[in-house]
């Protein structure tokens, strides 16, 4: 990957690559500049609708007896209030009746117990029109009819014909459907750019065209701690159903800027090697030349798909955008500072000066031999989960991915540099995400960073006992690319699967 070039013209840091090398890597820059773009400062949500819980209410029975005849029967059936739910016999009710008969006809003598009477009957939610048709007719009901109290559609049905009822007893629980909720999941590092109050624009699968501007009235105070993330809902009018509960939607937050100034410097998220509290860039000090250079930068929030720099580059700098790990292994290959080796450095292997390098040829790592041992102890685990992703199978995804992170955890630290622990750590963190996660869509989202990790660590392992191969998938990642690892050649992507099995190239190679 390395081209010659004339040492004297170059810093310690700096290297260059070949024109060619750079085309097959496809590797893609750009010039650092201050935040201009506001269309790019913004966060995607994804969710879907639910029902809005502030209008959910049960319907119960007000007296006890046996169903007799159950009149809403199904999920989605809209109940006005008055409409006849069930018909129940219920014995208590049928000694109240005879008491109003006889109440009635004593009425004139004894007010009062008339009075009591029909009170009696009023707490089990009798209508003033009911009572007096039994009064009337002088006839007792036996089967008694219950009648809807408020309106909505029924979201599920609690009891059923035969059921022997108690007073109170849930029948079934109804929604108003006329608003509801479009519920997102945001993730920690959105959090700090959302806040209650703030607009955001709500589009549907069923109909991407249409935007509803709605604001965001709620953010969950509690982290889920299994997929760590916190709930974010905006109240949707839902004017003729078009909103229907369980519907995937997905949501825009415009940020305002807050907390940036003119001179916030933004660099696509792509372009970063993220280790930690400290992170990576690789820029190109001479314009139209193809050298490079390692720089550590600071980052500030995350807004959609960029970052904040809050120190270590100024604006007007090239960086590169597209093939980072690319430029990082042509680094670690000529002993220049790189993300496993910031110092610099490398040992001689005899053919420094030839102008072609074979992938073998490597800067020697400073990973201590009793973790390289460990490293590759569990590469089997990992190689399980990565099968598991081409598979789309998320229950063996979890469970490879909790064994993987079990066996790192137990791998020997001693001797280990500070970057070698992050990627360490980050790892760790990353495989528990993925088995705590059920969604096979969020498990691969976790799986993009994981690998960052994985083949920075990979590539510290001096002998390998088998060949592993990194793999590049360019549509993964919301185009962004991302990477893997494998033993085989041919490629297997895990982040499509059966969609797009065989997208991908071969990015490096570690013997």
């Amino acid at each position: 990957i390395p081209a010659a070039s004339d040492a004297g013209s170059l810093s310690d840091a700096q290297f260059t690559m070949s024109e060619n090398a750079m085309a097959l890597a496809d590797i893609q820059t750009m010039v650092v500049g201050a935040r201009g773009d506001d269309s790019q400062n913004v966060i995607t949500l994804s969710g879907k609708i639910t029902v809005n819980e502030e209008t959910v209410a049960v319907q119960p029975s007000y007296f006890e007896g046996r169903i007799e005849k159950l009149h809403v029967n199904f999920k989605g059936q809209e109940v006005r209030k008055g409409q006849l739910l069930a018909t129940l016999y219920a014995p208590e009710l049928v000694a109240a009746q005879q008491e109003l008969l006889t109440a009635a006809l004593l009425k004139g003598s004894q007010p009062q117990l008339y009075r009591a009477v029909r009170s009696k009957l009023k707490l089990w939610k009798l209508t003033d029109s009911q009572i007096e048709k039994i009064e009337n007719s002088g006839q007792v009901l036996e089967n008694f009819p219950l009648y809807a109290t408020q309106s909505g559609t029924v979201t599920e049905l609690m009891a059923s014909e035969g059921d022997f009822v108690q007073e109170g007893a849930p029948l079934l629980r109804l929604s108003n459907l006329s608003t509801v909720w479009a519920a997102f999941d945001a993730y920690e590092n959105q959090l700090a750019q959302l806040k209650v109050g703030q607009k955001i624009s709500i589009k549907t699968n069923t109909h991407p065209d249409k935007v509803h501007k709605e604001v965001i009235s709620f953010i969950d105070p509690v982290l889920d701690n299994k997929t760590r993330t916190l709930a974010v809902r905006a109240t949707l009018t839902n004017q003729n159903q078009v909103f229907k509960p369980g519907m995937f939607v997905t949501g825009e937050v415009a940020l305002n800027g807050k907390g940036q100034t003119d001179t916030t410097l933004m660099v696509p998220a792509t372009a970063v090697m993220w280790t930690g509290e400290r992170s990576l860039v690789y820029i190109k000090p001479s314009v139209g030349q193809p050298v490079f250079e390692m720089r550590e930068v600071s980052l500030g929030s995350r807004v959609g798909d960029l970052y904040e720099i809050t120190s270590g580059l100024q604006g007007g700098e090239e960086i590169v955008t597209h093939g980072a790990f690319t430029v990082d292994a042509a680094a670690q290959l000529l002993g220049k500072k790189s993300m496993m080796n910031p110092e610099g450095g490398t040992t001689r292997t005899g053919h420094e000066d030839h102008t072609g390098m074979q992938e073998g040829q490597r800067m020697e790592m400073e990973l201590p031999a009793s973790f390289q041992k460990g490293f590759e102890s569990l590469l089997p685990a990992y190689l399980k989960m990565k099968d598991a992703f081409v598979a789309s199978d998320a229950a063996a995804v979890a469970r490879e991915a909790l064994n993987a992170s079990d066996q790192m955890g137990q791998l020997d630290r001693s001797g280990m540099g500070s970057m070698d622990k992050t990627h360490l750590d980050n790892s760790i963190r990353l495989l528990q995400n993925i088995s705590g996660e059920e969604k096979l869509e969020n498990q691969r989202s976790h799986f993009v960073d994981l690998n960052v990790h994985m083949v920075a660590l990979a590539s510290g392992v001096q002998s390998l006992e088998s060949t592993l191969y990194v793999q590049l998938c360019p549509m993964a990642n919301n185009n962004k690319g991302a990477v893997w690892l494998s033993t085989e050649k041919e490629i297997r992507n895990p982040y499509y699967g059966d969609e797009m099995l065989t997208c991908g190239k071969v990015e490096r190679v570690l013997n």
